[in-house]
């Protein structure tokens, strides 16, 4: 198998050193590679099942990754590595869950009955969603807790599992903190750091209630840790016996900024089972085109997207066409028009399609720690999340440098693609591939579309649900802002 990807990175690293790229007078012409047509076709692709929803380490995604390689290839791009060719490999250890079944035991006052307690039947991807790094088990019978923002910190004089057992149980919480302007929660929101307190509680796995159940991959497998998602309409049958719902219990865990946890009348009967590959490799795409100026050409400028989904789970594919095959699909416009360009700007600019961003940032971190041999430093990261459904564009941009805001509003002077503009915060830890290069000190952009972004990481996120003149108009305006940039 290895002796087989050697040879097919050395036969994409010909193509790319030997296929005749278009050319352009001028960036204008170029330009006018960017087709709304051709993108929708692109991240049609990307969504197919063949690619099983591009979960990174999974067969699927290495599948979609030589696929993206084949593309900068046969557009012109440079690889950024003779022997690698267009793919950075890293590690990812991956898990699919195959089956699960949840039902909640009820006391029969819950349904108002004197009789037997009731058994309530969840239903898979309304009711509830393992999460997707949840170790195989089963627990029958099983008692429940609910502990608020699931946080124990009594380091910072916060502790929702105080006074709690949770041994042998289920914990419930929302996803959150009890103040979201105060940073010394953040570490505590973690899904990693979320797991491994309940872990350590001796919790049979954590229980999140969302408005409504998505799938999530962003954590690692705890052993003999089941942890999954619980819809706040399901979840609040379970609450009736205690006279509570989740919209009263999240208003006065945010009014009163303490804990509010008790123990839970129902008990759970749930069964999971997935797999586990500890040895999955994950893959960066990358390709570039040099710039002109000989003593700045080893400087670049980076234009990124995420290119993994959340795969295929339960019988369901996560198929991720607005995230994010559409903001790849906006990289990969840019890259072939900037591939063609007769003369290059004075910088290098690097497109990269970044794994493993579902899983917790891990592609980008790895690329922005492993930078390719060619360059010195990074100028300038451009980001694109999101990009398909609506028909506008936002972006949030570093406070400095000044020039990198005005050369991004230069660049979309002629189209107005932008209505929204602001400041880029210090990404946390809801933050996209742009944050492990913000975190270095590079000027960041990130761009989205208006959305509604409604499908998001669930079966429901399809091609049928891109707009295919929005991904060029964000297309034409990455490789414009992409030419300015690496002019500054």
């Amino acid at each position: 198998m290895k002796g087989y990807c050697l040879k097919w990175m050395s036969c994409v690293v010909l193509l790319a050193l030997f296929c005749p790229a278009m050319r352009a007078d001028d960036p204008a012409e170029a330009e006018k590679l960017i087709q709304g047509s051709e993108l929708y076709d692109l991240c049609k692709t990307m969504a197919a099942p063949e690619f099983s929803g591009r979960l990174s380490g999974d067969a699927g995604y290495t599948k979609a990754a030589r696929w993206a390689a084949g593309r900068f290839a046969e557009w012109g791009l440079r690889p950024i590595d003779t022997r690698a060719g267009f793919l950075q490999a890293y590690p990812s250890p991956y898990s699919v869950v195959e089956s699960a079944e949840l039902t909640v035991i009820l006391p029969a006052a819950a349904e108002g009955k004197d009789t037997a307690p009731a058994r309530l039947q969840a239903e898979l991807a309304k009711d509830f969603l393992p999460l997707v790094f949840s170790d195989s088990g089963e627990a029958r019978a099983a008692a429940a807790v609910f502990c608020g923002w699931g946080i124990s910190a009594p380091e910072i004089g916060y502790d929702d599992y105080a006074g709690i057992d949770a041994r042998g149980r289920f914990v419930l919480c929302f996803r959150g903190t009890p103040d979201a302007k105060e940073n010394r929660y953040q570490v505590h929101d973690e899904h990693r750091s979320r797991m491994r307190t309940a872990k350590g509680k001796g919790a049979l796995g954590i229980v999140y209630i969302y408005d409504t159940v998505q799938i999530n991959p962003n954590g690692d497998v705890l052993a003999a840790f089941t942890p999954l998602m619980i819809s706040e309409a399901f979840t609040d049958r379970l609450l009736k016996a205690e006279g509570f719902s989740c919209g009263q219990l999240k208003r006065d865990l945010l009014a009163y900024r303490r804990p509010l946890s008790f123990p839970l009348p129902v008990r759970f009967d749930y069964r999971v089972k997935s797999r586990v590959d500890a040895a999955g490799i994950g893959y960066n795409v990358a390709g570039w085109i040099e710039g002109s100026d000989p003593g700045l050409r080893r400087e670049v400028v980076v234009l990124g997207a995420h290119f993994d989904a959340c795969g295929a789970h339960l019988g369901l594919l996560f198929p991720g066409a607005d995230d994010n095959a559409s903001g790849s699909s906006v990289v990969l416009g840019a890259a072939k028009a900037a591939a063609a360009l007769g003369v290059k700007p004075k910088r290098s600019v690097l497109f990269v399609l970044f794994g493993g961003e579902e899983k917790g940032l891990q592609g980008s971190t790895w690329f922005a720690g492993h930078l390719p041999e060619p360059f010195t430093r990074v100028t300038a990261m451009l980001n694109f999340d999101m990009e398909g459904e609506g028909d506008r564009a936002g972006v949030a941009v570093s406070a400095l440098p000044e020039n990198l805001k005005e050369a991004i509003l230069r660049a979309d002077d002629s189209r107005k693609t932008l209505t929204a503009t602001r400041v880029l915060d210090p990404p946390g830890v809801r933050g996209s591939d742009f944050a492990p290069f913000f975190l270095q000190g590079v000027p960041c952009a990130a761009f989205w579309s208006n959305g509604p972004h409604i499908e998001y990481h669930s079966p429901g996120d399809t091609i049928y649900r891109i707009n295919p003149d929005i991904l060029a108009d964000i297309a034409r305006l990455a490789f414009r802002a992409a030419c300015q940039v690496a002019d500054l």
